[in-house]
């Protein structure tokens, strides 16, 4: 995929509620998440610190770490850098086991009140096996990202409940609209309703981030989803959550053929995720086009409504979720309303505490 280059580039990429016993475990916890049960981290507030972690792609340059040290200062909050961050082993930020370290020190550090990860890019899935899922359970806290990240995301809340946040990264362009959701969300507390940016400008009507309605109505459910490829390419493990009933699934990507994305939504009807769902958001596939097929190829709006408008749920497309710089971030975990006509995603409950 080409989402490891594209999030490289700067401009476009506590306390608990009550939870069931988890075994002793942390490779074979009992999955929380099938029975609704989940932990909302605390909230961030100025002064906290956050935590940067690079679970995935290396950064070879330097600005880039200063350039987001530099952005959570301007948001309030003290900045640790983890362990292993700047480690190199081939493309990847370190070694396997010092990547999961660095995430499960984290996670243990009491004096580290939320986590994001540096950028995306690939090899988090290659974490899944080696991670702390009961250190994570015992000490929730903010875990923010995207793209690759989605690995983490699903795994996470698969093996705890806890509700992470599928949003910027570090060096993701923390531009006036991607900020003041992720600030909403992730200090206020507040129960967002995401919509599109007015986009008009001299035009008569909006010609870009314009939403499609796939199927019309309203539709609640769990918000859960993240990068479509990283989705798919954990299906059949333990860490992917095996109950997608009164779910609202989301997805972006970025690079993929046609042929590859319709490739990966048959993969979902055909394990059963489809079907189980209450709603569907599709958000941004920068790049994604023909490729080979040329001329003979299903268009993306041909491939999504195939395997959507069969389904008869409310679904639409269009939601600034992906590879760019007028990202959202959505907590995963949290029961939403979704508008496919008008296109907007209204948070049912606070995602901290």
């Amino acid at each position: 995929m080409k989402r490891r280059n594209f999030v490289f580039q700067l401009g476009a990429a506590g306390l608990a509620v009550p939870f069931t016993s988890l075994s002793n475990t942390s490779g074979n916890l009992s999955h929380p998440a099938l029975s609704n049960n989940i932990i909302k981290p605390k909230a961030l507030k100025e002064g906290d610190t956050i935590g940067i972690v690079s679970p995935a792609s290396a950064i070879f340059e330097s600005e880039p770490y200063e350039i987001a040290k530099e952005s959570f200062e301007a948001m309030g909050l003290k900045v640790e850098f983890g362990k292993y961050t700047k480690s190199r082993y081939g493309h990847l930020a370190g070694t396997d086991e010092e990547r999961a370290e660095e995430l499960n020190m984290m996670f243990r550090d009491k004096e580290v009140n939320g986590i994001i990860a540096l950028r995306g890019g690939a090899g988090s899935a290659r974490l899944l096996d080696k991670l702390d899922y009961e250190a994570i359970k015992n000490n929730p806290k903010i875990f923010v990202g995207y793209s690759d990240i989605t690995a983490l995301h699903l795994a996470i809340f698969n093996k705890t409940g806890l509700v992470t946040f599928h949003g910027p990264v570090a060096v993701s362009s923390w531009n006036p609209f991607s900020y003041d959701y992720f600030r909403k969300l992730i200090f206020d507390g507040e129960e967002v309703t995401y919509q599109n940016p007015d986009s008009k400008g001299n035009e008569l009507t909006q010609t870009t981030n314009r939403i499609r309605t796939i199927r019309q109505g309203t539709a609640n459910g769990q918000l859960l989803g993240g990068n479509l490829s990283v989705l798919t390419s954990i299906m059949g493990t333990p860490y992917f959550p095996a109950d997608w009933k009164e779910k609202i699934l989301y997805i972006e990507d970025i690079g993929e053929k046609i042929y590859a994305v319709d490739r990966m939504m048959s993969q979902l009807q055909l394990g059963g995720v489809l079907e189980q769902i209450s709603g569907f958001v599709f958000g941004k596939c920068n790049g994604c086009d023909p490729g080979g097929s040329g001329y003979g190829s299903l268009t993306m709006e041909e491939v999504i409504d195939h395997y959507i408008k069969p389904l008869e749920i409310p679904a639409f497309s269009g939601a600034m979720i992906g590879h760019i710089d007028d990202n959202i971030t959505l907590p995963n975990g949290i029961k939403a309303e979704i508008n496919a006509d008008a296109g907007t995603i209204q948070l049912l409950a606070p995602a901290v505490i």
